[in-house]
């Protein structure tokens, strides 16, 4: 299989050429690992080589599935393959090798998917950015001077340079979504329960949950239809979909009722070119039939974003407390970066009621939303504050601990207030800047409304197809 055919198509595309026996899983994986070989070395965005091993499943037969033979990366992070680490972006874990598959790699592997590698990820997911110590920085295919976001930032890197046409991603403040926006992809973080995090618990006291960043919406869906399986004793779950999410994508939304925003939800204002985004995307869904006016979110977004700093740094304390047990002595200074030593700090000094109030801000949040949402199906507003940011701004050169949060959120000022309520959100690659970066624009749905997402992100993609529309490094 040659390049260009490999980067024409998506996943799904692939599945369908190779269950038609127009090319082997071989062959297809092959044009995946030239492709890796070729670019990653400009990107950094794959950090764990499994070539060998996917080589033997795609020789072997992958089983026969809807994603059969497709080329895969897994996220260093959340993504336990039996026999090979996993290391969340962290020197601490690196060598720490999985016994077992975790649930969702053992969907995966049941889809079909061949993995051939993981991505580059922040030491422990907790940057909107990847620019981890251990591997170093991953780059932006649209300018390798820029950063592609994070946490998922390796794995959006690596899609939309063509190493493979989808990958396994998480969101625990924005990571599927902010990377998705970086790159010029489709990111879908799914509702709270739609994704077991089996055999953990959960991620971030229910703020986190795993799926994908793709290049095309139909991607995105197939894969959540092969992941949403609850399992037992999952302490959030969903059932399943009535109908797959893959054939929501060619239905017609119907009329739906559209607010949009401009603000920027955690800090004082968006980047101009993000609010035309958001502008110029409420054009559209009005010129597409739907009811679409301006609206104000409600509830205290300084209250709860200060919430979810309290249950993520407990949840960062637990981990490297439990990791400290495993191995049989403590976390030394310098085994972890400074951020994460900071918030282990953090988390060590939070006590339960504080952890009790902080779940409870959270709730009331969430209750003031969805009394917002009894009046809209969607809300729109921008992904990011501004578009990629160069590489080493949110750290400061020299590091600039004092300002660090106001540029954090002025990045990411929209994203982690739909991981505190559990709703699905997605970004959807509509605009790009004068710089030719691109600029996503979110969407956010009722709880388990992943169906009207769906297709809403198809008709735009019909609407305003961005396939063709490619980094430079991709052509």
């Amino acid at each position: 299989m040659d390049q260009s055919d490999y980067l024409a198509n998506d996943a799904v595309g692939l599945a369908q050429l190779i269950a038609r026996r127009e090319v082997s899983a071989a062959e297809v994986l092959e044009a995946a690992l030239a492709r890796t070989e070729a670019v990653n070395p400009k990107l950094n965005a794959v950090t764990l080589k499994l070539f060998d091993e996917a080589r033997a499943v795609a020789r072997d037969g992958a089983p026969a599935a809807p994603l059969s033979g497709v080329p895969f990366l897994l996220k260093d992070l959340g993504a336990q393959l039996k026999g090979s680490p996993t290391s969340a972006g962290s020197a601490l874990l690196k060598d720490v090798v999985a016994t077992a598959d975790n649930a969702i790699v053992a969907a995966y592997r049941r889809a079909g998917l061949v993995i051939f590698g993981k991505t580059n990820t922040p030491e422990f997911g907790l940057e909107p950015v990847t620019e981890p110590a251990l591997f170093g920085p991953s780059r932006n295919p649209w300018n390798p001077d820029r950063t592609p976001g994070g946490s998922s930032g390796g794995a959006a890197a690596a899609v939309a340079a063509g190493m493979v046409p989808a990958a396994h991603a998480s969101d625990g403040g924005g990571s599927i979504r902010i990377p998705a926006s970086c790159c010029g992809l489709f990111g879908m973080k799914p509702s709270r329960g739609r994704v077991s995090f089996a055999p953990a618990d959960e991620g971030w006291g229910g703020f986190s949950i795993q799926h994908a960043v793709t290049r095309s919406v139909r991607d995105s869906a197939a894969l959540l239809d092969a992941v949403c399986a609850p399992q037992g004793g999952d302490p959030y779950w969903l059932d399943p979909p009535a109908t797959p999410f893959v054939g929501e994508v060619r239905r017609e939304p119907g009329v739906l009722r559209i607010a949009f925003t401009t603000a920027a939800l955690a800090s004082p204002s968006l980047d101009p070119e993000c609010a035309d985004a958001v502008r110029e995307a409420a054009r559209l869904c009005a010129d597409l039939g739907h009811q679409v006016e301006e609206a104000d979110l409600p509830g205290d977004i300084a209250a709860v974003t200060a919430a979810a700093g309290v249950v993520m740094a407990a949840n960062v304390a637990a981990t490297l407390d439990n990791e400290a047990a495993r191995r049989g002595r403590p976390i030394d200074e310098g085994e972890v970066e400074d951020l994460t030593w900071a918030t282990y700090q953090r988390g060590r000094g939070v006590a339960g009621p504080a952890y009790v109030q902080a779940i409870q801000a959270a709730h009331a949040f969430g209750r003031a939303v969805a009394a917002f949402f009894t009046g809209y199906d969607v809300l729109l507003l921008s992904t990011l504050g501004r578009p990629p940011v160069p590489i080493g701004w949110l750290r400061g050169d020299p590091p600039d601990a004092r300002g660090y949060a106001a540029r954090l959120f002025a990045f990411m000022p929209n994203t982690q207030a739909f991981n505190i309520t559990g709703q699905p959100a997605m970004t959807v690659p509509l605009a790009w800047s004068r710089e030719d970066l691109p600029i996503g624009v979110q969407f956010v749905g009722h709880p388990a409304g992943e169906a009207t997402l769906f297709r809403l992100a198809g008709q735009l993609e019909r609407a305003r197809p961005w396939a063709g529309r490619r980094a430079a490094m991709t052509i």
